[in-house]
């Protein structure tokens, strides 16, 4: 890790726009440690088959059909960041075309820069996995995959941290994220649900504006992801894991002031927020009607839960 160059980097930011991403990428990848992608066969075999078995699984218990991503990779950090710059990119691309021209653009662009660095670096070192729906990608729908992302250093990281062997923690996190490849594949629609609220949003910023009502679509659209994702969990896993459950939700909620501060920054206190509420409201649903029932989210826009009814499951089980 070289905090200098990192620094410089961002100080040193150019060109036209909000953001500098080259400076980005250089810069958040400078201040944090790759780590090793140095795998064995069983290492690779062991992801393989922890993502095939997570498919068969969640199918079958969900009875949803879905494939999985054409892309399924094992990342280091600077892996995971490069792809996510690529990601941020997209999503402000609108902001940075038509938005409001700074008054002091050079002063800007550095801010922004270090401030996307920042956080990206301070990701890069804590994700474990990640389903990536290429929300607002140039390709046509019917060409764009989906991705799978595992990000090995940090899975070895946090299994020792946790004292849990890493080839079960490596499932759990299996298990979670082709649980989102069984939402999205479930459902079309559902890509195209989020991006049309992220572009409206992001078009009123571009305006000056803010589009309050595209925003908190897109909240309840991603409690409802996070949430039956974390149903399907607590039903694949019996009560064998209800330890590492216990640890990762105390690591969720764990760290210094420091890093207390930055995840409250990045809304991470936010994601879980909305883990803890839309798991709530998929257990109260899957009591009442099964795991199938609850599953009848995914069949069209219209069944997803309002932000009511995300606080009173009863009101989604009279209406749907």
């Amino acid at each position: 890790m070289n905090v200098f160059r990192s620094v410089r980097t961002v100080t040193t930011a150019s060109g036209d726009g909000y953001v500098d991403w080259t400076a980005v990428a250089e810069a958040a990848k400078a201040g944090t440690e790759p780590g090793t992608l140095d795998l064995s066969d069983a290492d690779r075999e062991g992801y393989a088959a922890d993502v095939r078995d997570a498919r068969n699984r969640l199918r079958s218990l969900g009875d949803v059909e879905f494939d999985l991503p054409d892309t399924v990779e094992i990342q280091n950090r600077h892996h995971w960041i490069d792809a996510n710059v690529d990601t941020f990119r997209r999503v402000m691309a609108p902001v940075e075309r038509d938005g409001p021209r700074a008054i002091f653009p050079g002063v800007t662009r550095v801010v922004n820069t270090g401030t996307l660095s920042f956080m990206l670096a301070f990701l890069g070192r804590n994700v474990l996995g990640q389903y990536d729906p290429l929300l607002l990608a140039e390709t046509a729908p019917a060409d764009r995959d989906h991705a799978l992302y595992f990000v090995h250093p940090n899975i070895v990281d946090v299994a020792a941290a946790l004292d849990v062997a890493e080839p079960r923690f490596r499932r759990w996190i299996a298990f979670h994220e082709v649980s989102h490849a069984a939402e999205f594949g479930a459902a079309p629609w559902l890509s195209d649900h989020l991006e049309t609220r992220l572009e409206r949003g992001i078009d009123a910023l571009a305006e000056g504006d803010l589009d309050r009502e595209a925003f908190a679509e897109l909240d309840t659209a991603m409690t409802a992801v996070e949430g039956y994702a974390e149903l399907l969990m607590d039903r694949a896993f019996d009560d064998d894991y209800a330890d590492l459950r216990a640890k990762l939700d105390a690591r969720r909620q764990a760290g210094g002031p420091v890093a207390r501060l930055v995840r409250r920054l990045l809304g991470l206190g936010l994601k879980r927020r909305q883990y803890e509420r839309g798991a709530a409201f998929f257990r109260a649903v899957a009591d009442a009607r099964g795991l199938a029932g609850a599953s009848a989210v995914w069949e069209r826009p219209e069944n997803l839960p309002t932000e009511a009814e995300l606080d009173d499951p009863e009101l989604w089980l009279a209406r749907v």
